[in-house]
């Protein structure tokens, strides 16, 4: 009789001492809640999209990336993955996941190179920033910072201004650096643009040691990668020369819009969709 009467409090202290455990990890705490965004637009080939993959695997999984993240205050990270193309097109390849080990980030590299990516129509950056910045609201740990960081080989062209949904992100406290992917020989390059990375820096990447790393021949790629990932794991900045020439100059606005325009000169030429 005793033993029947304790049975739904045992269950119930159980389940309370169970969410309680849930709770608790969710809150735990992380050096850096870090979300990568890497482009599958129709601009570039299907080698390119498995290049890109392997890239993110190998250097997530890397030693150099691994003693970065054992560095940190707490050294753990919260990391996941998406790719975006169109302002529809939002595919997640690794949830949030906790990394403060190598078997970790192995794992996690492991489930990257799963599967395959296959091209969409259009490019949409303010489409990944837009999902980006949501997805940092429901990261389940505690980060000292939030960063998104983007991988792209054109402007964007599809969805709302990318300016808008980089100064959105920016005003939550959301850092944003940027891959620009400069390389040629892909589909569609009519769209690209040759200044990329005047592109990235002027209209998407902000914030706190915010940077661009552009990319000129994917030989680079790996290691363009590997040292992103350590410098946002640390919240630092490339290095830049002890000494820099001082200059006044008044720059020129840069047009955000470039890729939008580019669009619709080639939409009413091709007669292509909307």
């Amino acid at each position: 009789m005793w033993r029947a009467a304790l049975t739904p409090f045992m269950l119930f202290a159980a389940l309370l001492g169970a969410g309680f455990q849930s709770q608790v990890k969710a809150q735990e705490s992380v050096d850096v809640a870090l979300v990568l965004a890497i482009d599958v637009s129709r601009s570039m080939s299907q080698e390119e999209l498995e290049l890109q993959r392997r890239g993110y695997a190998a250097a997530i999984a890397s030693p150099e990336v691994i003693r970065a993240i054992e560095l940190g205050a707490r050294g753990r990270i919260a990391l996941m993955m998406f790719e975006w193309a169109n302002d529809n097109h939002l595919r997640v390849i690794v949830d949030w996941t906790l990394i403060d080990e190598a078997s970790d980030a192995q794992a996690f590299s492991d489930q990257v190179l799963e599967d395959r990516s296959f091209s969409q129509r259009r490019t949409s950056i303010s489409g990944a920033i837009i999902h980006a910045a949501e997805l940092l609201e429901e990261v389940p740990f505690q980060a000292d910072r939030h960063v998104i960081d983007i991988s792209g080989d054109g402007p964007n062209n599809h969805g709302r201004a990318v300016t808008i949904a980089r100064d959105a992100a920016l005003e939550k406290g959301i850092t944003i650096n940027g891959l620009p992917l400069m390389t040629t020989g892909g589909p569609g390059s009519q769209f690209n643009i040759p200044d990329l990375d005047v592109y990235y820096r002027k209209c998407v990447t902000g914030g706190p040691a915010s940077f661009v790393i552009p990319v000129t021949d994917w030989a680079q790629f790996p290691d363009a990668v590997r040292r992103k990932l350590i410098l946002e794991i640390g919240g630092l900045e490339p290095e830049k020369p002890l000494v820099q020439r001082v200059q006044f100059t008044f720059e020129e606005p840069y047009d955000c819009m470039i890729g939008e325009k580019i669009w619709d000169q080639l939409r009413e030429q091709f007669f292509l969709d909307p």
